[in-house]
């Protein structure tokens, strides 16, 4: 028989636990996996897009997440669209793909301004960039990146859904949602 090396997959419970102290390691952590999710959304266009972003908030407890973006980013604008985005962490060291559902809102000016506030100041610059993000520019480094409060912005998004793996010697799946609080239900892998 094999020893799982990850108890915690064995129990709904568990494995809800354990994804929401990944994701809280994630904000703290420049290490951790969760720490660069991939985040998806639907352009205006209906095309799927995916990027990286940086975990900056995780509330088990509201089951909210956050990220900061540029307001003038293809992102906001997809949202502006369609509130609705998703996130995916692979966790290779505990064999874990984490796939979330949320519902997004976009936070921006008098909102925000107490984490721009907490914003270090290298950090400032990734939002302001001149032209816009994604703006064609004539060669690659045609651009401005001044720190502009007023084009800060945080994406909060109320996780709806989980779907979670566990890649474990015995491969386990399950679901989570927000409307039967979490209860969970095993899926075939």
């Amino acid at each position: 028989m094999v020893t799982d090396p990850h108890p915690w997959a064995a129990r709904l419970d568990g494995l809800l636990a354990q994804v929401w102290a990944r994701l809280v390691r994630g904000v703290n952590d420049r290490h951790a996996p969760a720490r660069h999710p991939t985040f998806a959304t639907v352009s205006p266009q209906g095309w799927p897009e995916a990027r990286t972003v940086v975990l900056r908030a995780a509330d088990p407890v509201a089951a909210l997440l956050e990220v900061h973006t540029d307001l003038h980013s293809a992102k906001v604008a997809a949202l502006r669209a369609n509130p609705q985005a998703a996130f995916h962490v692979w966790d290779a060291s505990a064999h874990l793909q984490i796939r979330l559902q949320s519902e997004v809102t976009i936070l921006s000016g008098g909102a925000v301004a107490a984490t721009w506030a907490r914003v270090p100041d290298p950090s400032r610059q990734s939002y302001g960039t001149s032209p816009a993000p994604g703006t064609p520019i004539a060669e690659a480094l045609a651009y401005a990146k001044p720190a502009d409060p007023d084009s800060f912005a945080v994406l909060r998004c109320a996780v709806q859904a989980m779907d979670i793996v566990h890649l474990g010697p015995q491969h386990r799946r399950a679901r989570f949602d927000r409307a039967d609080g979490w209860a969970g239900q095993w899926l075939a892998p």
